[in-house]
């Protein structure tokens, strides 16, 4: 290919972190340049576990976008419920009934950031709301590790499919269910055979690295994430999944911007902030492989036509314009590393 710009339908994030306070105002900005949509996820440090909280959160981001300069022609939040041992089929009603959330999200007790709220069983405690979900067809938004020091860290998405997704389909089997910021050959495998109830995202980093990134000249901190990045055969797996046109896998960044201060210490938070260049990060990855006329499925309609929402009427241009990715972001307080650092990117929004 050799052109100057790409045009398509303005994207949707199906999979996003975008904090909180001063982090929200901060990186809601590179979000609404790129993306129409996106599903925003619930695990602030006060988790958003029913209606009430998801509507003032709605309205904090609502707010932060009245301060972001520039044209902003449209954005919409689509919030998402934190999923507990405790929570309702009641409470689940309520949700779709708003009108604003879309999505309930399953973290494993203690797998990822914030998640020490999450589901510790998810068979016994949550049924109800898993037949609830069936019901109205509202997503269940699956981060799929399991949390067991006994499974090896590049184990853990296929070891969680196998023994909770798997078991979960054969219960509810018409039960829609997103596997979020799928990592693995095995993942990609199952959605395969899976029916169209069942979906995955696929972040940008999963597809431009491989682990050997994370050790490269010595222990790199930003391109810690979890799941974490897998061998390159998973990577060139994972490509070909998104790149393919098949509508059961669509863009889900899962951006998640810490401070350089819960990166770069003794213990690190894990996540990576692609909200930056993130759809530059996907051109290239289409390019690459050679499917870029699949870019626009992947990235803008199928997620809408799986969470069952119009196709965006916007349009985004992207232009090869060569660039490079700035060490830092600053705002206020906060210092940020963007994922691809000091990388020379082709493509600019």
């Amino acid at each position: 290919m050799n052109t100057s710009y790409i045009t398509i339908v303005k994207p949707d994030d199906m999979h996003l972190h975008l904090r909180h306070y001063d982090m929200l105002d901060f990186v809601l900005g590179d979000t609404v340049k790129q993306f129409a949509r996106a599903i925003v996820m619930p695990n602030l440090n006060i988790p958003i576990i029913n209606t009430k909280l998801a509507i003032n959160y709605r309205n904090s981001i609502l707010n932060a976008l009245k301060n972001i300069k520039g044209d902003i022609k449209y954005f919409e939040p689509l919030m998402t419920l934190y999923l507990t041992d405790l929570t309702t089929a009641d409470e689940i009603l309520r949700a779709k009934e708003s009108g604003i959330i879309f999505a309930v999200k399953l973290y494993p007790h203690s797998a990822t950031t914030n998640s020490s709220s999450g589901v510790i069983d998810l068979f016994k405690n949550c049924s109800k709301v898993l037949e609830m979900l069936q019901v109205i067809k509202m997503p269940l938004l699956i981060h799929a590790e399991v949390f067991d020091h006994r499974v090896d860290i590049f184990d853990r998405e296929s070891v969680y499919i196998d023994k909770i997704i798997i078991p979960l389909r054969k219960k509810f089997p018409e039960l829609k269910i997103v596997i979020e910021h799928l990592s693995t050959k095995e993942g990609v495998d199952y959605v395969y055979s899976s029916s169209s109830f069942t979906a995955a995202t696929i972040t940008p980093q999963h597809m431009l690295y491989n682990r050997n990134i994370i050790f490269s000249g010595g222990l790199r901190p930003h391109y810690y994430c979890l799941p974490i990045l897998k061998s390159e055969a998973h990577r060139e797996y994972l490509v070909k999944a998104a790149t393919s046109g098949d509508k059961r896998f669509f863009l889900g960044t899962d951006s998640a911007p810490h401070d350089i201060k819960a990166k770069e210490n003794n213990c690190c938070c894990a996540g990576c902030y692609s909200s930056y260049n993130a759809i530059s990060f996907y051109v290239k990855i289409f390019e690459e492989a050679g499917c870029i006329s699949n870019l626009e499925k992947f990235a803008s309609f199928n997620g809408a036509d799986f969470y069952d929402l119009p196709r965006n009427s916007q349009t985004l241009t992207i232009y090869r314009n060569e660039n490079v990715v700035p060490s830092e972001l600053r705002f206020k307080d906060l210092t940020i590393v963007p994922l691809a650092s000091g990388e020379t990117l082709q493509w600019h929004v």
